[in-house]
């Protein structure tokens, strides 16, 4: 499943990957938590639990992806490519064709997280 957001934001690929990495998670969300360094992946704490998640730097943006979640649940945060170039698109995916609604209505409150946490910071 795919779960979209356009944010009306002009920012810079450079600006997302400076100001959106572990350790500013709390900035942005409510929900979300660093807890320690793996390597190069990080323990962190979501309203799903805990999880190893990984970080990456890629072309517009930045990918976090839940590495032990059973949904593969990942997101990008970009810019300066479709669907709308000049604004931030959140975008995150998971590994199911259909969830209950229960779970669907949980991504969608994650996303509105990010959502207002990238509208207040950028």
């Amino acid at each position: 499943m795919e779960f979209f957001r356009i944010i009306d934001k002009q920012t810079t690929e450079a600006q997302l990957q400076t100001k959106i990495h572990p350790k500013s998670l709390e900035e942005f969300t409510e929900t979300m938590l660093y807890l320690e360094s793996m390597e190069n992946n990080f323990k962190g704490a979501t309203l799903w639990g805990e999880f190893v998640l990984s970080y990456d730097k890629i072309n517009g943006g930045v990918r976090f992806t839940l590495l032990d979640c059973p949904n593969a649940v990942s997101w990008t945060i970009t810019t300066g490519f479709p669907p709308e170039r000049n604004k931030i698109v959140l975008h995150s995916t998971i590994n199911r064709t259909q969830k209950p609604d229960e779970f669907v209505e949980e991504i969608e409150e994650f996303m509105d997280e990010w959502e207002e946490g990238l509208n207040r910071e950028f």
